[in-house]
């Protein structure tokens, strides 16, 4: 089993992990605080690619948490880190909001609308069907595509709304072809997580969230220790459901927290 005082750097969903909403879960504060004063690292980690880091910094510290812009990998950062070491300056396009598309034009990137060498598909909320014909148009003639994460459905207040995976959906009934995909529960956003975070090995990194079937399921896929915690969506059941093992299931981060204070002071 895992020690988790081995643990160098943490890998972490935000809602039913640290926070549900506007409320941090007991025990977050002390967690992230912690995790600053024993050295160790962390990154948030998010699917939605519709808002910049900036966005997510923003929430952690109006909770509260203090962060800062490097704490941040959503699955369009994780996007620009595979581009960028696969071909930087590519030309692409870019179906995403005004937020990605400046974050790829910051990175290098040349956004475009003809004969581009990558069709990048993310969490369009700007998205029309003349953008979808575009798209479908490259993907045809030998576009390589790519999307930013694969979740069908984005929860908001009072139900959900269409996600990249239903735009996945759509092109694939128009094209036939499906996407290289980079999000959770892909282990290509881990590999850009190692590329933030140099010298940390598979060994000393662990994800930890509250959902099997993307947080947990990305641990496995990636070789790295995953921590399910039990303050959000699945329960200890979900494991079995899923045909997921999680490397350990705790009731939530406050229980981290205490282990990993154990730890230390045993060490010492």
């Amino acid at each position: 089993m895992v020690s988790l005082g081995e643990i160098r750097c943490f890998l972490l969903d935000m809602d039913g992990t640290i926070n549900l909403g506007d409320t941090l879960l007991p025990g977050a504060k002390e967690f992230m605080s912690y995790l600053r004063s024993s050295g160790r690292q962390f990154l948030f980690l998010t699917n939605n690619s519709s808002q910049d880091g900036a966005h997510y910094v923003n929430k952690m510290q109006n909770l509260g948490i203090r962060c800062n812009r490097e704490n941040v990998l959503t699955s369009g950062d994780a996007t620009i880190s595979y581009l960028s070491a696969l071909k930087p300056q590519a030309r692409i396009y870019l179906l995403g909001t005004s937020a990605l598309e400046k974050d790829f034009r910051e990175n290098g990137f040349v956004l475009t609308d003809e004969n581009p060498e990558f069709v990048v598909l993310g969490f369009d909320t700007t998205l029309t069907y003349q953008k979808l014909v575009k798209a479908c148009d490259f993907i045809r003639d030998g576009a390589i595509y790519i999307a930013t994460h694969p979740d069908i459905n984005c929860p908001v207040t009072g139900g959900y709304i269409p996600d990249t995976g239903s735009m996945i959906e759509f092109i694939k009934a128009s094209t036939g072809k499906v996407p290289k995909v980079i999000g959770k529960p892909n282990k290509e956003i881990i590999e850009s997580a190692f590329r933030k975070i140099p010298g940390v090995s598979k060994t000393e990194m662990a994800i930890v969230g509250d959902r099997v079937y993307t947080d947990i399921r990305t641990g496995e896929n990636a070789g790295i220790a995953s921590i399910l915690v039990l303050s959000g969506e699945s329960t200890e059941a979900d494991l079995q459901k899923y045909g997921v093992t999680a490397t350990l299931v705790l009731p939530g981060v406050r229980d981290i927290y205490r282990e990993l204070k154990k730890y230390d002071i045993n060490k010492k």
